[in-house]
């Protein structure tokens, strides 16, 4: 078909309700938002979806996953954050491109299905990744990821390795490349500030974890002359609206007016950082007030053991609630927007709203269930009472990627998973 008209579904109102309207889509994009008593007449090749008693919402934009880890659920259970990287890390090294494309697919498949349309992934064999994302109809980023380890040798291999990747990507449509820097402290300052600087002599972003540990923040006092890892990264000239800034956890009132200076996207991943005891108290308000475009991530599933957004996005109101003592303290406009929109806004990607003009990323969302019988604000019943279930079909890009909770292809993408897991046993 050329084109989509959602007929009769509903959309979230400012107070509360919804309004029924046609959406039209075409050529990937919203072409139109119409009442339905507008008479609107599907053109010749247009599918008409009846979506009564079902409400669009945008995509989820998932701002911080390492998406192969879908096959490593449940290997580093119990651990804080550097014991479980000497794990995670001997594992990974058995891994090889086959693992990640298949690990990937899988987890494509499970942000699929449960609302998520594009993504921001930080792992190994990028073009693997890609060519599993973009086979799913799914748009956002991978990454080249630095981490030398702090052994000039191992830097020099990834320079070489980095530059051969984003040559070879250079033009591919589809998924956008991205450059990570996996942290302040696993990578040399040398390699950092070159790449920094290649990211943005090839217009590149950049994705780094960041302040996500306590222990994080004090060693890179230590190291770096008091400063922490904000300020480090600030007196290098290194932060701006081109970085994305995983976990932003461990920040004091300074390094928040930095990131908010410099515009910095910044990623919460509240499911990862209460498992690994990271932390929980992530200074979002403060964050967004001070001008840092606040956004929300799964992290892998290794840590968080699902990519499932609408849960995350539960656990971050619950959290910002109970540990500011304060029932109001993330209002569910602001929450929804840290999901869609704001990480569209940190990839440039023009999509995260149902809007016409905007890319045709939507979810649909089925009410026929004891979640949405309440009078409630939608928003309420969707993200405090529902799970990812009610999300009956997705369309990314203008096009289903999954409809009445069928993916095609699902049941290969889970047997061809299967044949790769003695790579981690």
């Amino acid at each position: 078909m050329d084109s989509i008209l959602l007929k009769n579904i509903s959309l979230p109102e400012p107070s509360g309700g919804l309004r029924q309207a046609d959406i039209t889509i075409g050529d990937g994009r919203i072409t139109g938002i119409l009442p339905p008593s507008s008479g609107h007449v599907a053109g010749e090749g247009c599918e008409v979806v009846d979506c009564t008693g079902k409400v669009a919402l945008p995509g989820f934009v998932n701002m911080h996953t390492h998406a192969a880890m879908s096959l490593m659920r449940g290997v580093g259970e119990d651990m804080m954050l550097g014991d479980w990287l000497d794990h995670i890390w001997k594992i990974e090294s058995r891994l090889d491109g086959g693992f990640v494309f298949n690990g990937t697919r899988v987890a494509a498949l499970e942000m699929v299905k449960t609302g998520t349309t594009a993504m921001n992934d930080m792992y190994w064999y990028p073009e693997d990744a890609w060519r599993a994302v973009h086979g799913m109809g799914l748009s956002g980023a991978v990454s080249y990821v630095l981490l030398d380890g702090m052994d000039p040798v191992q830097a020099k291999v990834q320079r070489d390795a980095c530059m051969a990747f984003f040559e070879k990507m250079a033009g591919v449509p589809g998924v956008r490349p991205m450059l990570s820097v996996h942290t302040v402290f696993t990578v040399l300052e040398e390699q950092i500030l070159w790449g920094f600087d290649y990211a943005r002599k090839h217009g590149l972003r950049i994705h780094i974890h960041l302040c996500e540990t306590r222990k994080e923040v004090e060693d890179c006092r230590k190291a770096h002359g008091g400063l922490s890892p904000v300020e480090y990264l600030d007196s290098l000239g290194l932060l701006g609206p081109d970085v994305v800034a995983a976990h932003s956890l461990w920040l004091s009132d300074n390094d928040i007016e930095i990131l908010g200076r410099n515009h910095v996207n910044c990623v919460h991943n509240i499911n990862s950082n209460l498992k690994l005891a990271s932390g929980y108290m992530f200074r979002w308000k403060e964050l967004s007030e001070a001008g840092a475009n606040v956004c929300l991530g799964t992290d892998g599933c290794a840590s968080s053991n699902n990519l499932d957004m609408l849960e995350a996005m539960k656990t971050t109101a619950l959290l910002q609630k109970a540990w500011r003592e304060d029932p109001s303290a993330l209002p569910l406009h602001d929450l929804l927007d840290m999901a869609t929109v704001n990480g569209a806004r940190a990839l440039g990607i023009d999509s995260g709203a149902i809007e016409v003009g905007k890319a045709a990323d939507i979810q649909i969302i089925d009410t026929d269930s004891t979640f949405f019988l309440s009078p409630g604000p939608f928003l309420a019943n969707f993200i405090y009472s529902a799970h990812s279930d009610c999300i009956s079909s997705v369309i990314a890009g203008g096009k289903f990627v999954m409809r009445d909770r069928k993916v095609e292809g699902e049941e290969e993408i889970l047997r061809q998973a299967r044949k790769v897991l003695d790579r981690i046993k």
